[in-house]
């Protein structure tokens, strides 16, 4: 075995060693809480909530990690946060060397306690909570590292950021790779069960009727914990779109379309338009879901071209 694979057992050692200890220490957020990058934030989502805007706005909470993030420079490097600990970066190392090269985000916690408002500096330390034994996933064989950032304006402890990746060795290749998964919790199960069904499900408050896509355990509007469901009629529209070229994806041919559907209830959802050339897709085209199925087992929620739109194509 090459030196720089170590044994399994020695590994896993060397890994549960940097629980614990810090990834980042004292470190300050890029920039100060803002209103420009609250109102991107908005638009980006299309959340037009009033506690967002006006001399009294606060952040929205799920900005939390925004103002941590050290931007492209990286942390230390055009104008990046400082305070990143060498500890994350041995890590890291360990893991690369032992052949988990890869990485892949997997999923985040966030608690808040505080709200943020325009003007707060914002301090944080990170810590490695937690790193897992040897797991199998589709993607390949490696371990699940998960960082905990506790945020803070002064003493006072605002929030908490719960980041879990995947470092990983890919897996061999296969002919017809098999479709990414979804992750499924106890915050969407209900969605995931409706389109086994063929029935695209939309939350909606009980408290102020508002709809809300995707689900969330909350109403952002009202704050309201409870909720129902009404079934979306299908229809919709190409809000927004991409064409993804690069990088390949087990699975996927690029180029491909990645459109943002606006539902003809208001909400938005990420999807794919499928029977319709990448080149061809464009805002404002008329859309309406259908459900495809993936390796014998996967059923996702997919539009199609609406046939006034398709016929509008075939007449030029």
């Amino acid at each position: 075995m090459p030196e720089d694979h170590p044994p399994a057992r020695d590994l896993q050692t060397r890994l549960k060693s940097y629980e614990g200890r810090p990834a980042a220490v004292s470190a300050t957020g890029k920039d100060p809480v803002n209103l420009p990058m609250i109102r991107h934030w908005c638009e980006a989502l299309g959340d037009a909530h009033p506690a967002y805007a006006g001399p009294e706005a606060i952040a929205p909470p799920t900005m939390l990690q925004a103002w941590t993030m050290s931007g492209l420079g990286g942390p230390g490097g055009l104008g990046g946060h400082t305070g990143r600990a060498q500890a994350y970066d041995e890590l890291l190392a360990l893991l690369d060397a032992s052949g988990c090269t890869s990485v892949v985000a997997t999923d985040c916690e966030q608690e808040y306690l505080q709200p943020l408002r325009p003007g707060d500096e914002i301090a944080f330390d990170t810590v490695i909570e937690s790193v897992s034994e040897r797991k199998t996933t589709r993607l390949g064989t490696g371990h699940f590292v998960t960082t905990r950032t506790d945020v803070r304006v002064g003493e006072t402890l605002v929030g908490t950021h719960r980041f879990r990746i995947l470092k990983y060795a890919p897996a061999q290749a296969k002919k017809t790779p098999p479709r990414p998964r979804p992750v499924v919790n106890r915050d969407n199960a209900g969605f995931w069960e409706g389109v086994e069904r063929h029935r695209l499900l939309i939350q909606r408050c009980t408290a102020c009727a508002a709809l809300r896509f995707p689900w969330l355990p909350g109403c952002a509007h009202c704050g309201g914990p409870d909720w129902d469901t009404v079934e979306a009629s299908g229809e919709g529209t190409v809000y927004s779109y991409v064409v993804m070229h690069h990088p390949p994806f087990p699975a996927f041919d690029p180029p491909y379309a990645v459109v943002l559907v606006e539902l003809a209830e208001g909400v938005r959802m990420i999807s794919n338009v499928v029977g319709t050339p990448y080149d061809k897709v464009r805002i404002g085209m008329p859309v309406r879901l259908a459900f495809q199925s993936y390796d014998g087992d996967l059923t996702l929620p997919v539009f199609r071209a609406a046939e006034r739109d398709v016929a509008e194509e075939a007449a030029v």
